[in-house]
């Protein structure tokens, strides 16, 4: 499986869908003068800003290493996709609970429904216009791997936020629109207050599931375990080497992996050689694997080898 990946269209799409969702709800609340779809509005451009942070944390993501980080800024994308995480909670869960009981305990006029069905309809679309993409996308990388599984294991959190965001929108605009019909064929506004709790609760279970994802990556995590095995084999190949103990890796970026294994070599083997053996070994797994900018192998006592020929 090759890691799923979010390009920077799937991102583009995101944030024109989102932008033009805010302009409908904008444009429907200029209409009504509905406070509660302003508010929405102001969602949309949250939204929006969300999927900007996320094209900033890749391209900052890319600046080569100085003196102050020698591994490079390739965690500025995690670090950029928790505070996402945490907006999807806070702004978007937080106040579409805080709204919804607001609205529950004081009902406000009815919004026009021709007008309000329509801004669903138009946010609906747009909405699975760019959940498509994102969906085409990520079913393309992840093969046939799980998709829970293939959460699980992308080091590239645009794939999965994109995804998992455009999903979490799309099921709080049905909840809207059924709560708006209970609303009309109950003349009660407890379900369109109660439609705004439901989404709520739909946003923060998925940004905590977001926040997870990302807090792993942030803090650090392994490469794929058939990388680590075939890294491991290559060392062993190599003439010289009597067995590998540890291979320990780690994601700094989607695409940057730092290798450290320890290689036990033959006792009758020159420095020389091994230090030809070592520079083989390197240039091998950065043309067979490009993502892998890093590897540090370390000589090892015989006794501590855990795979040999």
């Amino acid at each position: 499986m090759s890691a799923p990946t979010a390009s920077t269209r799937t991102l583009v799409v995101a944030l024109l869908a989102n932008l033009g969702i805010a302009v409908s709800k904008f444009f429907a609340a200029w209409i009504t003068g509905s406070s509660a779809m302003l508010t929405e509005g102001v969602h949309s451009v949250v939204d929006s800003t969300n999927q900007l942070l996320l094209m900033w944390g890749r391209s900052a993501a890319k600046r080569p290493a100085d003196k102050l980080h020698p591994f490079g800024y390739g965690r500025e994308l995690y670090f950029w996709s928790f505070v996402v995480a945490v907006l999807v909670f806070s702004l978007g869960a937080g106040v579409s609970v805080y709204e919804g009981i607001i609205h529950i305990a004081h009902p406000e006029p009815a919004v026009s429904p021709v007008v309000a069905y329509a801004v669903l309809l138009v946010a609906f679309l747009l909405e699975g216009w760019s959940t498509l993409e994102a969906f085409q996308e990520f079913k393309k990388a992840k093969g046939r791997t799980g998709w829970f599984k293939a959460i699980r294991t992308s080091k590239d959190p645009p794939a999965f936020i994109v995804l998992l965001e455009n999903g979490a929108a799309m099921a709080g605009i049905v909840a809207a629109a059924v709560g708006l019909l209970l609303s009309q064929l109950t003349h009660s506004p407890f379900y369109d207050g109660a439609a705004s709790v439901v989404i709520g609760i739909i946003l923060g279970f998925t940004a905590l599931l977001l926040a997870y994802e990302s807090k792993g990556l942030l803090i650090g995590e392994s490469a794929d375990p058939v990388l680590v095995e075939h890294l491991r084999d290559l060392a062993c190949d190599q003439p010289g080497v009597v067995g590998v103990g540890d291979v320990l890796t780690l994601h700094s970026s989607p695409d940057q992996v730092t290798v450290m294994m320890n290689v036990d070599f033959r006792d009758s083997i020159l420095a020389g050689e091994v230090e030809r053996v070592v520079c083989k070994i390197e240039d091998e797994a950065r043309e067979r694997w490009p993502q892998v900018k890093r590897l540090f192998v370390r000589p090892m006592q015989g006794a501590a080898a855990l795979r040999r020929h």
